[in-house]
């Protein structure tokens, strides 16, 4: 799933067939063009030892710091509600590398890096989520979710995860079993096909319950 959206972001290019936009070969589209269009959040990520609003403005780092828009994309993320906790709340220095820093939590850092792709997605059309909230509990990854339809609207959201709670309400979600493409749909449609998707479906919500 993620060499799938590496493909997609250009990191390299396919050894076999080709990746479409709108019917045109990606490689034949300007990298600089379409890398403009894309907000990107992997499973490995770092957190830019700035203070926490210069961290989020990374997400576009050629253009000035707009303080609004990094609280906007904090809201989302649900970092802004720990963001004004910190002794200096946006001015406050991450690292503890500084005298004055502070080093956040793994679901802080989480939350800080959502941020900042949300902050680059003003200039852009698609965000890319691999495995976005997984230092995050379930209750608190709805909410955010929640956010992210938002965030999204009349935007292209591509959302890698085995939190099945997550994507009931996405337009289509295609179940990859190895290389082959084994399922696609939407949450309904995948259940009533009681295949791989209900399966492990119904498996995680049964193990959720039984952890209540």
């Amino acid at each position: 799933k993620s060499t799938l959206i590496k493909l997609m972001m250009r990191v390299y290019d396919p050894t076999e067939g080709s990746i479409l936009i709108d019917g045109v070969d990606l490689r034949q589209i300007s990298l600089v063009d379409w890398t403009s269009t894309l907000s990107v959040l992997l499973q490995q990520y770092s957190l830019h030892e700035f203070d926490v609003e210069g961290a989020i403005a990374m997400g576009l780092p050629n253009e000035p710091v707009d303080a609004e828009q990094a609280v906007i994309a904090a809201k989302l993320s649900g970092a802004d509600e720990f963001i004004n906790e910190y002794p200096k709340g946006y001015k406050q220095q991450v690292s503890r590398e500084f005298e004055d820093g502070i080093e956040p939590s793994q679901g802080q850092l989480q939350k800080l890096a959502l941020a900042r792709a949300l902050y680059r997605l003003q200039g852009g059309q698609i965000l890319i989520l691999d495995e976005p909230t997984a230092a995050i509990d379930p209750l608190a990854e709805l909410e955010i979710f929640e956010q992210m339809e938002k965030a999204t609207k009349d935007k292209t959201l591509i959302l890698i995860t085995h939190r099945f709670n997550s994507v009931k309400n996405v337009d289509k979600i295609l179940v990859l079993d190895g290389h082959v493409l084994a399922e696609q749909g939407s949450h309904a449609e995948l259940m009533q096909k009681r295949g791989i998707y209900a399966s492990m479906f119904e498996g995680q919500a049964k193990g959720f319950r039984e952890k209540m």
